[in-house]
């Protein structure tokens, strides 16, 4: 499938996006997407297909990377929530980058195939299976119940618990962007070992 927002050509960056990438990626990471020389890095191309709406791309890319970069969840607790996320909405980009990353904190290849089995999966462990259950509430129902929020709160502060609640949001938020532009895998990720997502 092409995509339906191609990913912005280099050749129609202009002042905007450059002030885009500054604002949303550390210095040392913008200057590289900004180096057209040989030490240069590729624009990944979600970020680049941002790059035609700059002035919302820059403030979402900093917003995000409070998430990413200076979070109150682990990472392995995150990833685990983004990788729930990204089976239910049958997101491919963001299921695939988001096994690749998982992969630094730890979750194996088997876990990822236990993202799709969900919270009753004996993979997890109880908050682990409380964060995929909550997951789940805020996707079908845009709230956690009492109940589980009460087991939650037993091991999470408040703004972990937060926290919990923008991870979801958002990452639903950019599942929608990607599939709705119809973003294609990145080349470094396209041999990234990935379960089928499901089908509806």
């Amino acid at each position: 499938m092409m995509p339906r927002i191609a990913p912005l050509p280099r050749d129609r960056w202009n002042d905007d996006v450059e002030a885009a990438l500054r604002a949303g990626v550390p210095q040392s990471v913008g200057d590289k997407f900004l180096d057209s020389g040989p030490e240069g890095m590729r624009v990944p191309n979600a970020i680049a297909s941002m790059l035609h709406h700059p002035k919302l791309a820059g403030p979402f890319l900093a917003y995000n990377a409070v998430l990413l970069r200076d979070q109150v969840l682990e990472h392995r607790q995150r990833e685990i929530v983004v990788l729930r996320v990204a089976w239910r909405t049958r997101s491919p980009y963001e299921w695939v980058q988001h096994i690749r990353l998982g992969a630094r904190y730890s979750i194996t290849t088997d876990e990822v195939e236990s993202i799709g089995r969900g919270a009753d999966d004996p993979a997890w462990s109880p908050l682990e299976a409380d964060l995929l259950r909550a997951t789940d509430q805020l996707l079908d129902g845009y709230r956690i119940d009492d109940d589980l929020w009460v087991r939650l709160a037993e091991s999470l502060d408040e703004a972990a618990l937060i926290e919990l609640l923008y991870v979801v949001g958002t990452y639903t938020c950019l599942a929608m962007v990607f599939n709705g532009m119809g973003v294609e895998l990145d080349p470094e990720i396209a041999d990234v070992p990935a379960p089928p997502l499901p089908t509806e």
